[in-house]
């Protein structure tokens, strides 16, 4: 009986020392991505300071008040909390290379070859996509917005939006807008991956417009102006994926390589 039971111990051991080491890998690459954040984060509290932040972040909303009106803070603590959450906002951006970079590396081991190399193009490019998406919303879509709000207001009502909720409102368009416009790198990926084909994703373009505007209109305010404002540009991604995924398609050269992968 003892002999039986050798050959299971290991197998456990076998299959546990993998999980573990998996475990060690993504504390130390998510202890990196905090650090990073950290980091970040020290830089812009030392300059231009909290404070410098959200007055830049709340200069849309600001400009499209009236005259005389300003922001105001409903919690006692909101002036200190509130411009604190902006610069880990910042910081978090500004070390989103760092990030992204330690959950591709994460993910790279269980890649073939050919595709580990698309490892630094696909940082590269989700980092600029997702800053290309919040530098959309905050330069564009933020004064249309705000303007056409602004204009529905009635006379006898003074606009004092609460600090807090700005914060709230602007960290969900950020997020919608750059995930928004990571579309095309989730389009080549899944091209690359195999999972669907440049044929396919042609086929669903009248199903994704569609989804596009459900999307827009459950993570944007009830207007007209920010619906569009993120339908429109998902759908003109999603066309630019299927044309870059035309570009990084799996190549014979490399379906070789993957074969031979797999017999090894």
């Amino acid at each position: 009986m003892t002999s039986k039971k050798e050959p299971d111990d290991d197998e456990l051991a076998g299959t546990e020392q993998p999980f573990v080491s998996h475990l060690v890998e993504l504390r130390d690459r998510l202890i990196k991505s905090l650090v990073a954040v950290g980091i970040g984060f020290g830089l812009l509290s030392l300059w231009p300071g909290p404070g410098a932040l959200y007055d830049l972040l709340a200069q849309p909303l600001v400009a499209n008040l009236p005259e005389g009106a300003t922001m105001i803070a409903t919690s006692v603590i909101s002036p200190f909390l509130v411009p604190l959450k902006i610069t880990l906002l910042a910081g978090f951006m500004l070390a989103l290379p760092v990030v992204l970079y330690q959950v591709w590396a994460f993910v790279a081991p269980g890649l073939y070859s050919h595709e580990k190399r698309l490892v630094l193009p696909l940082v590269i490019s989700s980092t600029l996509l997702f800053f290309a998406g919040v530098a959309f919303a905050y330069f564009f879509v933020f004064n249309g917005v705000f303007r056409f709000i602004q204009s529905f207001a009635p006379q006898s009502i003074t606009a004092a939006p609460d600090i807090e909720a700005y914060l709230g409102f602007v960290m969900n368009m950020f997020i919608a807008f750059g995930l928004a416009f990571e579309v095309p790198v989730a389009v080549i990926v899944l091209v690359r991956m195999g999972v669907v084909t440049v044929e396919k994703l042609r086929q669903f373009r009248g199903y994704f417009i569609v989804l596009a505007f459900v999307v827009a209109a459950i993570v944007t305010p009830p207007d007209v102006i920010s619906q569009l404002a993120l339908a429109i540009p998902m759908c003109l991604l999603y066309e630019a994926g299927i044309w870059a995924a035309q570009i990084f398609a799996k190549k014979p050269v490399e379906s070789a390589e993957r074969a031979g992968d797999g017999a090894a």
